[in-house]
């Protein structure tokens, strides 16, 4: 099996642009990203989410934005990563959308003991302690420790965001 290739054409933005395309159709896993904040709960869709290492448990993600919920996250010492399933959809429509009202009254949510905000949703929920911070590029790249699981009830497939739009992974997805 012979495989062409071919380099993205070069020029203002084209190393950007290339990159953005080959991670635009590489599939990512979609969490929402919870932290107390001194003006309430915050929260933001994230298709960064990684798993860093398993013992101990470490997770990393990326902020982007300086300011808003993002900025909160990154000052915030602790944080709830709320992976999410396919029943979660309104969800990360609604933590996407800087202008999308979060924590309403009639949102699934509690504060839990320790002070983070927890949405109840179709997915595992880790809630994390920041272990650091590190600039990168135009980003924020956050290393955090796993101090607690919430496991759901019931499992749903998992959400994953490619091309610019949610999926859901199941039996209709697998290859082999």
């Amino acid at each position: 099996m012979t495989v062409q290739m071919r380099r993205e054409p070069a020029g203002p933005g084209a190393l950007t642009n290339g990159f953005k395309a080959a991670f635009g159709g590489h599939p990512a896993g979609v969490a929402i990203i919870t932290a107390p904040s001194a003006t309430g709960p915050v929260g933001i869709t994230a298709s960064s989410v990684a798993s860093v290492s398993a013992e101990p448990p470490l997770l990393a993600f990326s902020l982007a934005a300086a300011s808003g919920s993002a900025a909160a996250i990154a000052a915030a010492q602790t944080v709830v990563v709320h992976l999410l399933t396919s029943k979660d959809l309104e969800l990360a429509r609604i933590f996407a959308s800087s202008k999308s009202e979060r924590f309403s009254g009639s949102m699934a949510w509690t504060t839990l003991e320790t002070g983070e905000p927890l949405l109840l949703h179709g997915g595992y929920a880790l809630r994390c302690t920041i272990l650091s911070r590190t600039p990168a590029g135009g980003s924020l790249l956050l290393a955090a420790q796993v101090v607690d699981v919430l496991a759901p009830a019931d499992t749903h497939a998992p959400m994953v965001y490619h091309s610019r739009t949610f999926h859901a992974l199941g039996e209709h997805s697998r290859l082999a």
